[in-house]
């Protein structure tokens, strides 16, 4: 699918977790107001026992992260010409900086759901405020 380039390139994490899908909501809105398009990343990696990859039958870490990402894209209103998502393998906050490297800006979702974890930013979206070289938006969660 050929993404629209017209306006800004927004990279959004997404986890499947609420806090990330209240950073893809703000995200498509921002993409929406500045005729945008969205560049939806999760990141994925093999879980590691002793430095060695595990393995179980059936488990696909990369089938997993393209059901979570097509699951989020699913619930957008975005023209589906201004939306792409990316799977690369990776620690998410390396993942995020370089799936944003070419992009305008970068929205995560803040870790943490208890008042005092709030007023804190997680290691992911502490890496990408301190490596990226776009402007990082930290999206708290929502309290409603």
């Amino acid at each position: 699918m050929v993404v629209s380039r017209t306006g800004p390139v927004v990279v959004v994490g997404v986890d499947g977790s609420p806090n990330a899908d209240v950073a893809l909501q703000w995200a498509e809105q921002y993409a929406t107001d500045t005729g945008g398009s969205l560049r939806v990343v999760i990141a994925w990696e093999w879980p590691l026992s002793y430095g060695y990859p595990l393995s179980f039958d059936g488990f696909d870490p990369r089938a997993d992260a393209v059901r979570v990402a097509e699951k989020a894209i699913a619930g957008l209103t975005l023209p589906p010409n201004r939306i792409e998502f990316e799977t690369p393998e990776g620690s998410a906050g390396a993942v995020l900086v370089r799936a944003s490297a070419d992009a305008d800006l970068l929205v995560v979702g803040m870790s943490g759901n208890r008042l005092v974890a709030s007023l804190l930013i997680g290691s992911v979206s502490t890496h990408c405020v301190h490596h990226a070289q776009v402007p990082v938006v930290v999206v708290p969660p929502d309290r409603s």
